[in-house]
């Protein structure tokens, strides 16, 4: 799921009698932001979340679904721009699997549905559903690109009503447990893995770490966003597989160990054709064109 996750905590009595709230973005999936954000951050910084946001949309579930490829520059194929409730159902696997990886923690999940002007009623009304029967607090469509905040009003109400319920927030695991099984529970419970394999290099990281007194540090696994495996073409929630673990790094001074994952690049991406290229504001209509 190419989505984003913000965690919402209240922080107190703000003007009048009404809660102001600490929003942040959390990053990438669930799998990838979110866990970091919860297992480093949140140990780090003593935050107690009280909702995570899930932000979805009818494409990416196609994608997921068995959609192709999109190409970066080129037209949308038309699974992508009609209705297509067969894609959508096959893909919203993924949505619920996000969904269960925040429940790990205890934190209830507001999902808000992006609605492009293609999707469909049935599409939308579909996504919420099932969303809603994974074990989400509540799924909202939000329309805010195109009407500004009146288009998220219902989303704001429905984390304000997530964010009064009691939670059972934890993490996922005990910063004691040896390295290889921290990379472990997270390779099992987050992306599904039915194990990991380590190569020499990276066992050889692992002793070497603890050894040297930071086995007690916690995790941050170098992984692609593209899958909920270590194969960015693998969609969906992809089963049967063994995590292989390239290498193992540490970052000691800001307090983590960096697994490899696969033939990962530490490196910042970018894709090979920025998207400001297609961004252009018509001067008769002063519309902006190409966001969408």
């Amino acid at each position: 799921m190419w989505c984003f996750f913000l965690i919402i905590s209240p922080k107190g009595k703000s003007m009048g009698s009404g809660m102001s709230y600490f929003v942040t973005e959390a990053g990438f999936g669930a799998d990838i932001g979110m866990e970091k954000f919860f297992n480093i951050k949140c140990r780090a910084s003593g935050l107690v979340p009280s909702v995570v946001v899930l932000v979805a949309t009818v494409r990416a579930l196609k994608m997921h679904g068995g959609g192709p490829n999109v190409t970066a520059g080129a037209p949308l194929k038309r699974e992508y721009t009609e209705e297509n409730l067969q894609l959508v159902s096959d893909g919203c696997c993924n949505l619920q699997k996000q969904i269960q990886i925040a429940q790990l923690f205890g934190v209830p999940v507001v999902v808000a549905l992006n609605v492009f002007k293609t999707d469909s009623h049935a599409e939308v009304d579909l996504v919420c559903e099932i969303a809603k029967e994974a074990g989400a607090f509540d799924a909202v469509p939000c329309n805010h690109w195109s009407a500004g905040g009146r288009g998220a009003v219902e989303l704001a109400q429905a984390v304000r009503r997530a964010a009064s319920q009691e939670n059972s927030f934890k993490y996922l695991y005990n910063l004691e447990l040896p390295i290889i099984e921290k990379i472990r529970i997270i390779a099992q419970k987050v992306y599904g893995a039915d194990d990991i394999e380590l190569s020499p290099a990276a066992q050889s990281q692992i002793n070497r770490y603890s050894q040297q007194g930071f086995g007690n540090l916690p995790i941050c696994m170098a992984k692609t966003h593209l899958s909920l495996s270590h194969q960015p073409e693998r969609k969906g929630v992809p089963t049967g597989f063994i995590l292989p673990i390239s290498d193992v790094r540490a970052s000691i001074g800001a307090g983590f160990i960096y697994p490899l994952v696969g033939t990962m690049s530490t490196m910042p991406g970018l894709p090979t054709r920025p998207c400001f290229y297609d961004i252009d504001l018509d001067p008769v209509t002063e519309q902006v064109k190409g966001l969408f």
